[in-house]
C-alpha cells in the first residue's frame, strides 16, 4: 500500500524544464558549446545546480580547452528567473494534487528560494507546505537517495511505503536507491519521444502520461 507520495517539482508539478532547456541551450550555444536537446535532457535533467555547472565546466575544458566564462552560472540563473513570467503548472497538477488523500511532499533539486517561488507562482505551495524539500538540505543531490529519504522521514513514512513521481533519469535512480516505488511522469512540456524509455531503463515501474492518469491511478493504488 502507498502511504505517501513524493513529487519532483520541475517538469512534474511546474512546467519549468522547458524554460530551463531554452535558456541553458541558448546560453551554451553563445559560448560555442552546442548540445543535442534530447541528449542534454537525458544527461543533465534532475541535477542540482552545483553538479550541473561542474559537469558543464568539465565539458568546456574538454571541448574548448578552457573553463566556463566567469559569471556564466550566475548569468544563466538570472535568465532562467526572468523566464518565470511564462511559468505555469504542468496541466492538471493543482486539481490532481488537491484530490490526493495520501501524505505528500515535494523533493526537488531546485534551490530552496527558487523552489518556493515556482510553487507560489503556480498556486501549488499551499498544497504541500511545510513538506517542500530541496537538495540544499541534504549532503548529496540526485541521483543519490538523500532527498527522498529526508522527505520520507519528514512524512513519518517508511521508504518502501512511498511512491515517487519523477520525470528525469537522475530522479528515478535517486528514488529507487531510496527503496521507493517510482512512476515515470511524461506530462511536462519538455518530454520527447524517447523520454519514457529512458525512465523505464532508469528503474521506473510504470509510465504515467499526464495528471489525469496520475489522479486515477493514485485514487486506486
Amino acid at each position: 500500500m502507498i502511504e505517501a507520495v513524493i513529487f519532483d517539482c520541475d517538469g512534474v508539478l511546474v512546467d519549468s524544464e522547458v524554460l530551463a532547456l531554452e535558456v541553458e541551450l541558448a546560453a551554451l550555444s553563445e559560448i560555442g558549446l552546442d548540445y543535442d536537446p534530447a541528449e542534454f535532457s537525458a544527461r543533465f535533467m534532475g541535477m542540482n545546480n552545483l553538479t550541473f555547472f561542474d559537469a558543464l565546466a568539465a565539458d568546456c575544458r574538454d571541448r574548448k580547452g578552457h573553463d566556463l566564462p566567469q559569471g556564466f552560472a550566475q548569468a544563466c540563473h538570472a535568465r532562467y528567473r526572468a523566464a518565470f513570467t511564462r511559468l505555469g503548472e504542468v496541466p492538471g497538477a493543482g486539481a490532481a494534487i488537491s484530490s490526493i488523500a495520501h501524505r505528500k511532499a515535494v523533493a526537488s533539486s531546485s534551490e530552496v528560494d527558487v523552489l518556493e517561488e515556482k510553487l507560489r507562482r503556480t498556486g501549488l505551495w499551499e498544497l504541500f507546505a511545510p513538506h517542500v524539500y530541496s537538495t540544499d538540505l541534504v549532503p548529496s543531490a540526485k541521483p543519490a537517495p538523500d532527498i527522498f529519504l529526508h522527505a520520507a522521514r519528514a512524512l513519518n513514512a517508511e521508504p518502501a511505503e512511498c511512491l515517487a513521481l519523477e520525470d528525469s533519469s537522475n530522479g528515478v535512480r535517486a528514488a529507487c536507491a531510496a527503496g521507493m516505488r517510482v512512476w515515470g511522469f511524461l506530462g511536462g512540456g519538455h518530454m520527447d519521444a524517447a523520454s519514457g524509455a529512458r525512465l523505464l531503463a532508469a528503474g521506473a515501474e510504470r509510465l504515467v502520461a499526464d495528471w489525469v492518469e496520475a489522479a486515477v491511478l493514485l485514487a486506486t493504488d
